[in-house]
């Protein structure tokens, strides 16, 4: 299963907005991706986890393409 290492980079980690666009997203895919083991078509399910700015989580998946997406938007600071 492809997995990806990734940095929270939204300055409020994963909470309510980013959450929202990344599950979004994560619903439009071809396939199941997680985040710390959750799923990240769930807005509250990625905001249980509790990740906040600079934490480390891991996106995985079943494919590499979805997988790579995910951890982009995890990356990115979506409350900018």
């Amino acid at each position: 299963m492809p997995s990806k290492s990734v940095v929270v980079g939204s300055a409020v980690g994963l909470h309510a907005r980013p959450a929202a666009i990344i599950a979004e997203k994560a619903a439009e895919l071809g396939s199941d991706v997680t985040i710390n083991g959750v799923d990240a078509s769930s807005s509250l399910m990625i905001m249980t986890l509790g990740a906040a700015n600079g934490d480390t989580v891991e996106v995985a998946g079943d494919d590499q393409g979805d997988v790579d997406t995910i951890a982009a938007l995890v990356e990115q600071d979506l409350d900018a």
